[in-house]
């Protein structure tokens, strides 16, 4: 069954890879697009291991996150997952948990480091002085001038004091600094993997979600693609709660991944303009 392409908030997204396992292991997926009131979604996901069809068993996390979980024998293991996405999410409110988890240190943002330690305390403060608005496009500004956009330049166990260390990053990286100085100056935010029609070079995408008056925004300190447009996966403090595949141990290696996004109808093939400092909620 597919969902007729009738206006700019159809989406066709999806993803592919292959790993090798070497032994068995339990693995958790997050590809799947997040439950939200609002969109209809129309979606299949294939699981193997050496062309035999593995059961998965869905958990859902934060904001709809949708996990989904199985221990796997060893082998080659096959994922795809494809959605048709019509409409638009109902936007995501701040409920008093938020107010406490998400202004906290975690794994991969130590924002308790960032004043003083990391980033001049002078500085962070100076942040902190403004109002929230101003205060996200004034951060936003200050990573991207902390942090060079580059392909492969950090690890997958990299937290700030790492990115730091050398000025370079990809978006998961961008998107923890970012909700660092957010969380040192007392805005609660957290991490979101999105899929994001207009991304180039195509991928799963990080970006970040700030608490603002109740509310829910989300804030792409890449800015390499529109946010109207992104579709979110998984929700959580940093990349350890939205990873797109993790397991119990090392016996598994990553062969090949593919993504795609395409908002379809309506404005396709036209490039969306993102005006940074406007507050836009994830679709």
């Amino acid at each position: 069954m597919t969902i007729p392409a009738s206006g700019p908030d159809h989406r066709a997204v999806g993803c592919s890879l292959s790993a090798s396992v070497g032994e068995p292991t339990s693995i958790v997926l997050a590809v799947a697009v997040a439950r939200s009131p609002g969109l209809r979604v129309v979606e299949s996901l294939t699981v193997e291991v050496d062309g035999r069809t593995v059961e998965m068993r869905e958990l859902e996390g934060r904001a709809g996150t949708r996990w989904h979980r199985a221990t796997v024998p060893a082998g080659e293991l096959e994922v795809r997952y494809g959605a048709e996405v019509e409409g638009r999410a109902t936007p995501a409110v701040v409920v008093e948990r938020d107010l406490v988890e998400d202004v906290r240190p975690s794994r991969y943002v130590q924002s308790d480091l960032l004043p003083g330690a990391l980033i001049d305390a002078g500085e962070v403060a100076a942040l902190g002085a403004l109002d929230p608005v101003e205060r996200v496009a004034a951060a936003r500004v200050m990573v991207g001038e902390l942090l060079d956009y580059s392909l492969g330049s950090s690890a997958a166990t990299d937290g700030l004091p790492e990115v730091l260390a050398t000025g370079k990053g990809v978006c998961r990286d961008f998107a923890h600094l970012m909700a660092g100085l957010l969380r040192a100056t007392d805005l609660p935010a957290r991490l979101v993997s999105v899929y994001a029609p207009e991304l180039s070079p195509m991928d799963f995408h990080a970006v970040v979600e700030v608490a603002i008056e109740g509310r829910w925004w989300v804030v792409d300190a890449t800015g390499l693609a529109p946010r109207e447009g992104m579709l979110r996966i998984a929700t959580g403090r940093d990349a350890a709660d939205t990873a797109f595949l993790a397991n119990d141990g090392s016996a598994l290696t990553l062969r090949d991944l593919s993504v795609r996004a395409v908002a379809t109808g309506g404005a396709a093939g036209q490039s969306t303009v993102d005006d940074p400092r406007a507050l836009v909620a994830l679709a």
